[in-house]
């Protein structure tokens, strides 16, 4: 009889299914992101990127089981493919990013920050050649100004995605990405980090992954 309730007690405990937890994150980028759990939109950064100094954070809340995918893409803002902004006047330059990321569950407990342990594959670079910022009249693709430029990978933000060739993500002092305004409202857990590309001016989206076991 012990053993009979045993074997129910097991088969209840690999029947049972497991119920979704409500997790909290709080983002910060420059100058936009989009959040997705398991391939599946969970946040949007609510100031378009086209938006002037668009630093603002967000934070929000969503449902997930674990393991899970979490997919971000950052952008930093660029007038075209030149990767460059205010063209054609005084203010002509490169943007810079940089984005940090924390994860709560209900309790209150860290389950996860940015750092080099995610792995970020830039799917915009531009321009190749900094001196297109000094350029009179930079064109996309010409010169100086080339970029490369490419799609997302299917199912990159998916669970079993292939990521193992992937780069790890940068991290960047306070100091060298010089984070504005809606920063400092977030109590940032001391393990999280400032992170980007392999380079703050010339990578301009990027995908970044991790799974959250």
């Amino acid at each position: 009889m012990k053993r009979a309730i045993a074997a129910s007690a097991l088969l209840l405990m690999f029947t049972t299914p497991v119920l979704a937890q409500t997790y909290s994150a709080d983002v910060w980028a420059d100058n936009w992101f989009e959040m997705r759990i398991d391939g599946v939109q969970v946040a949007e950064d609510s100031v378009p990127i086209t938006t002037e100094r668009s630093f603002n954070a967000e934070s929000f809340e969503f449902e997930a089981e674990r393991p899970f995918v979490v997919g971000l893409v950052a952008m930093d803002f660029r007038q075209n493919d030149t990767g460059l902004e205010y063209i054609g006047t005084g203010r002509q330059q490169m943007g810079d990013g940089g984005v940090i990321v924390q994860i709560h569950d209900a309790a209150g407990e860290t389950v996860a920050v940015s750092d080099s342990g995610w792995q970020c594959l830039v799917i915009h670079t531009a321009p190749l050649d900094k001196a297109c910022e000094a350029e009179a009249n930079p064109v996309a693709g010409e010169g100086a100004c080339a970029f490369e430029a490419m799609d997302e990978p299917a199912g990159w933000d998916l669970p079993g995605f292939d990521a193992s060739t992937w780069p790890h993500a940068v991290e960047y002092t306070e100091r060298e990405v010089r984070p504005k305004e809606g920063y400092d409202r977030i109590d940032w857990d001391s393990s999280a980090r400032l992170i980007w590309g392999p380079d703050l001016e010339q990578s301009n989206t990027l995908l970044c992954r991790l799974a959250v076991e």
